[in-house]
């Protein structure tokens, strides 16, 4: 760069600073520029103000206007002060707000919760809500909104007013039992002009998120279902697994319950609920303190004129068999409403079974001041001795075929080849008949015994008298008895080891060992390796049964555990004094007679077994010939 390049950068940046400073505004020029824009800015920032007062009122405005709208007649009853008001007795304590004019909270007293305090909360204002809503000419009326005026204030009666600007009321009445039954009416006086000539029925929406109330969540959840009484028909739940929403019930409905493992609230409309009631239930997360939210929307008669209140119960208590047989005689409704189906059973044969059976065994023995563990091995003991004699009657069976097995193995060597097994089964028939054998008679033991299991697997769970009882080394017989717990849930599994299902799969393996080698020694030729076969499957069944019961309550596990025990017993002592020579005897001696009586023809099982090898038989020989042919 040269000296002329120079001076010339030198010369433009004098130019440009003196124009720069010649242009400067003054100092009072600055002033005013200054205020002018503090002056534009506070105007900018008053009109965003005001702007947002301006929605906000428009807001305000337009909820007012759409209040007053849908509610003028009751516009004094919008306003007020929310109190809560107590019914109680020596079972429950309920607590109803004066806003909604309905039950905000119930605990059910006696009973402990899942922290183990003395009292279970069912529900409270914060998950449930129940509102009733009518609808008329101009304005509908919504009971949630509106403010009622207490009265006639006992432990037991309560009167919930909610006064219109005509004169008119909408009215709850309440009456608590002397137990768990509140009655209740809602009437509305005064109002008939409001309403449509036709207008006979109002809508009703109750919704609740059942609480946890156990220690195990997903044992509980599995019992806790929104449940409801077809008018003309049996009960029905929605699914205790799936989310289902809005699901539409055809048939009218006596009552609708919200249901957890051993405490329900329940209710009974006296001119049951209309057709095509909405359902839903949606399962909730573990850990949340919840098991699943329920809502239920339902329509019932309504009497516009006043005259005729619509009345209503609910049972709010827990789920005990007796008992609610017993509060059901209190409902002046004049029909049978089963609210004992809240303790489900189990489907027909079986909730015959703990109907008939169980139930009155285990109220017996109850009687007596067992404990409730005591209480089940007893059981288990009396159902093994009625079972004994057809037990004994099996093993039999199976033992004439084990002491049997050589002269058939004898009989039947020549009848290796494979298309010779029609024949060597007809000589093993042949034989056991003659011997007077039942071949099928081995598997009654099982078959006995499976209605029982499963008619126990439906009550245990379901018994709310082993709730909180402790037996031997467990806590509580209605939930899982841990011996290890951790805080990673494990597919399968869970977070915890339950003592008493490892003791039932035990037992189980042990009692499948036993019973295979005892059908072991009975089999001949291809049926021994089937049998091989069979033990893998007998022998992965526990298994299976651990990861399905280790959430179950220890009370089920330990009476499946005892009853193994026991038939294992009764099948070792039955092995000890079985004398297979006497035994064998005594099958010489029906054979000999039988050969001796060639005309005697086979009857029961046996003759139907052979009539049916005759046809299998010739249904092989047609084939053959239609082969040659």
């Amino acid at each position: 760069m040269n000296k002329d390049t120079i001076i010339g950068f030198v010369l433009i940046a004098v130019v440009l600073i003196g124009f720069s400073w010649y242009n400067q505004p003054s100092a009072e020029e600055i002033e005013a520029a200054r205020k002018q824009d503090s002056i534009a800015a506070a105007i900018k920032d008053n009109a965003a103000k005001q702007a947002k007062i301006n929605e906000a009122t428009r807001k305000a405005q337009a909820e007012e206007a759409a209040k007053a709208d849908s509610s003028a007649l009751f516009f004094a009853a919008l306003s007020g002060t929310s109190q809560p008001v107590v019914l109680k007795n020596d079972k429950v304590e309920l607590t109803f707000d004066t806003k909604g004019g309905t039950i905000s909270k119930a605990i059910i007293k006696g009973f402990e919760d899942r922290d183990n305090k003395m009292d279970v909360t069912l529900f409270d204002q914060k998950t449930q809500q129940m509102n009733f809503m009518l609808a008329g000419k101009n304005e509908n009326i919504i009971t949630k909104d509106l403010f009622f005026t207490p009265s006639n204030i006992t432990d037991s009666t309560l009167t919930l007013t909610a006064a219109a600007n005509n004169g008119g009321s909408i009215v709850f009445n309440y009456i608590l039992g002397k137990d768990y039954m509140l009655h209740f009416t809602f009437q509305a006086k005064g109002l008939n002009g409001m309403f449509a000539p036709n207008y006979k029925e109002m809508d009703i929406e109750w919704t609740d998120i059942a609480r946890q109330q156990e220690k195990g969540f997903t044992f509980e959840n599995r019992y806790a279902t929104l449940t409801y009484k077809e008018k003309d028909g049996g009960t029905d739940y929605l699914s205790e697994t799936s989310e289902v929403i809005d699901e539409k019930i055809e048939q009218p409905l006596n009552w609708v319950a919200f249901k957890n493992q051993f405490f329900s609230a329940t209710l009974i409309a006296k001119d049951d609920f209309a057709a095509n009631a909405q359902m839903t239930s949606i399962p909730q997360e573990k850990g949340s303190g919840y098991l699943k939210q329920f809502n239920a929307k339902m329509k019932t008669t309504f009497d516009p004129s006043g005259i005729q209140p619509s009345e209503f119960e609910m049972y709010i208590g827990p789920n005990d068999f007796r008992l609610i047989k017993r509060v059901e005689e209190q409902s002046t409704f004049g029909k049978d409403l089963d609210l004992e189906q809240l303790v489900y059973l189990g489907w027909p044969l079986f909730r015959y079974i703990n109907r008939f059976f169980t139930i009155y065994v285990f109220d017996w023995l109850t009687s007596w001041g067992f404990s409730m563990g005591i209480v089940l091995i007893l059981i288990t003991l009396l159902l093994k001795a009625i079972t004994f004699p057809m037990v004994k009657k099996s093993y039999m069976s199976s033992a004439k075929m084990r002491v049997l097995k050589p002269k058939l193995d004898e009989a039947t060597k020549q009848y290796d080849k494979p298309e010779d097994q029609m024949k060597k089964q007809q000589e093993m028939m042949s034989l056991y008949a003659k011997y007077g054998v039942s071949p099928l008679s081995g598997c009654l033991p099982m078959l006995i015994q499976m209605p029982i299991w499963i008619a126990m697997f439906n009550f245990v769970p379901n018994a709310i008298q082993l709730r909180r009882q402790s037996f031997l080394w467990i806590d509580d017989l209605s939930t899982y008895d841990p011996i290890i717990e951790w805080q990673t849930n494990i597919w399968g599994i869970g977070d915890h080891l339950s003592l008493t299902c490892i003791l039932f799969c035990v037992a189980n393996v042990l009692y499948s060992y036993m019973t295979m080698r005892q059908q072991k020694d009975q089999m001949v030729g291809a049926q021994a390796e089937q049998m091989k076969m069979m033990q893998w499957m007998m022998y992965l069944m526990p298994l299976m049964f651990f990861f399905m019961f280790n959430d179950y309550s220890s009370g089920l596990n330990f009476y499946y555990f005892i009853s193994l025990f026991f038939s294992a017993a009764i099948m070792w002592t039955l092995r000890k004094t079985t004398n297979d020579e006497k035994l064998l005897a005594i099958l010489e001696a029906k054979y000999q007679e039988n050969k001796n009586n060639p005309n005697k023809k086979a009857s029961g099982l046996a003759a139907r077994l052979a009539a049916m090898q005759k046809q299998a038989e010739e249904l092989q020989k047609q084939r053959m010939n239609q082969q040659k042919r």
